[in-house]
């Protein structure tokens, strides 16, 4: 009776596990769907920018604004894989509808602050919210302009613009010596096939466990 009920048990934790490992897979087909949907949203074609754009709407909306960038560059660190450690640079942008803030694009650290273009300049990019803060973030250095997240009322009060943050994807005349760091869907996170390979490693390892555990009641009673 004890080893029917251990069975039973042993069969229902295997079906939680194997359960829990196919509820990943149907939530990795799900994220991609969304982040397919990131994707086509950020390739499309710009519009004017909203008079009051909204997060939960306009989040990755492409735009294209034009004006001539105000004073003051603030730099974020950043880190990118191809080229190393170095800064984003945002600034102003005085538009019609009013002061908006412009992620240029990256530098590296070991280069000199690029001046701002001058001039009118037209910008195609995508609004953005980013969430780069995390509990080992530390604080802005704002008196020593040295950032360390893109914090936007932060950094619209420092720059006296609107909380309304556009990221660079190309901008016309050019900036030569920055490289832009347009917005893609590789910072949403998406761990879902790392979690159901997890589930179906324990079903696995607990399937082992309990064959062994019977193997070896069975060779004790013969």
């Amino acid at each position: 009776m004890r080893q029917a009920i251990a069975i039973i048990l042993s069969l229902a934790v295997l079906a939680l596990f194997i359960g829990l490992g196919t509820w990943q897979v149907q939530r990795l087909k799900w994220k991609e769907g969304v982040l397919a949907e990131i994707d086509a949203r950020i390739a499309a074609d710009p519009v004017s920018l909203p008079d009051s754009p909204d997060k939960a709407r306009d989040t990755y909306l492409p735009v294209m604004v034009s004006g001539q960038f105000g004073d003051g560059t603030l730099r974020v660190l950043v880190s990118t894989k191809q080229v190393g450690a170095g800064y984003r640079l945002i600034s102003p942008l005085l538009t019609d509808q009013g002061a908006i803030l412009i992620d240029r694009g990256f530098v590296r650290v070991s280069h000199e602050m690029p001046p701002l273009p001058q001039g009118p300049v037209t910008i195609e990019g995508n609004l953005h919210w980013p969430n780069d803060r995390l509990s080992s973030t530390p604080e802005n250095d704002v008196s020593g302009n040295t950032w360390f997240a893109r914090d936007i009322d932060q950094m619209a009060d420092a720059l006296g613009t609107q909380p309304v943050f556009v990221i660079t994807r190309q901008m016309t005349p050019p900036e030569p010596r920055v490289l832009p760091l347009p917005v893609t869907s590789e910072g949403v996170p998406n761990r879902h096939l790392e979690y159901a390979g997890t589930w179906f490693l324990l079903a696995l390892t607990w399937s082992m466990m309990t064959l062994a555990l019977l193997w070896r009641k069975k060779r004790r009673n013969t």
